[in-house]
């Protein structure tokens, strides 16, 4: 099957043009003008990956964003007009997982769209196939906390986490990994991948997410503790 792509523009041109270049591609496209449309197609939908401009009528790219990531995990590449580095740290801080300044480059755009996806499908696989061999049905559990590897789904107490792509797999690393002192580069290496070009202050700002998810007190953690110097570990 085809992976499902929603791009949310109000520029005729760019969204056509955005249609365009995404099935050449291969991949399933909907798009749509407006906010709340991108809500009803989302849901309707599932996209596996979302195209979202910030500058739309009615509800904008933020308000949505911080509505689609309460309901689903779907990787969000955001687009705006606007070169400022504050609509970059609030688009991230809501939840979107990249960000892409107009005018672009088509190519680099098709290049992180297939990145996004690649990563979906890697932690998806890793559901049924990962180290040693997972069968269906395997789980992690760490005190109350438990990863359902084929159901791509982390529980805390019983109750489903709502959590971003990386979130997922950060804390799935953590957590095969419990007990052991992981460095911010090893794990930049084994979640982001060697070629990420980010640094390892990424590996702090998704630790301090996932904290605020599954931390009792996300100012003093006792799950994911800070190794001073070193980087993190999953208390057992």
């Amino acid at each position: 099957m085809s992976d499902k792509v929603l791009v949310v523009e109000d520029d005729l041109t760019l969204r056509e043009t955005l249609e365009y270049n995404l099935i050449r591609q291969g991949y399933e496209v909907h798009t749509t003008a407006d906010g709340q449309t991108a809500l009803d197609i989302a849901r309707q939908e599932r996209p596996d990956l979302i195209v979202l401009d910030i500058m739309l009528p009615g509800l904008d790219g933020f308000e949505v964003c911080r509505i689609l990531r309460q309901e689903m995990s779907a990787p969000i590449l955001m687009l705006t007009a606007r070169d400022e580095e504050v609509d970059k740290v609030v688009g991230l801080e809501i939840g979107a997982d990249d960000y892409m300044t107009k005018p672009f480059s088509m190519r680099e755009l098709l290049a992180r769209v297939k990145a996004q996806l690649r990563r979906v499908r890697l932690t998806r696989e890793e559901a049924t196939a990962a180290e040693g061999g997972l069968v269906e049905g395997e789980k992690i559990a760490v005190g109350d906390l438990t990863i359902d590897l084929a159901r791509h789904e982390a529980l805390l107490g019983g109750e489903p986490l709502s959590l971003k792509p990386k979130e997922y797999e950060l804390l799935v690393f953590l957590a095969r990994n419990r007990g052991l002192v992981l460095s911010r580069d090893l794990i930049l290496e084994r979640v982001w991948g060697w070629d990420y070009a980010g640094g390892s202050r990424t590996v702090d700002v998704h630790v301090r997410w996932l904290r605020e998810k599954i931390e009792p007190d996300p100012a003093s953690p006792t799950r994911i503790v800070t190794v001073r110097g070193v980087g993190y570990r999953l208390e057992e």
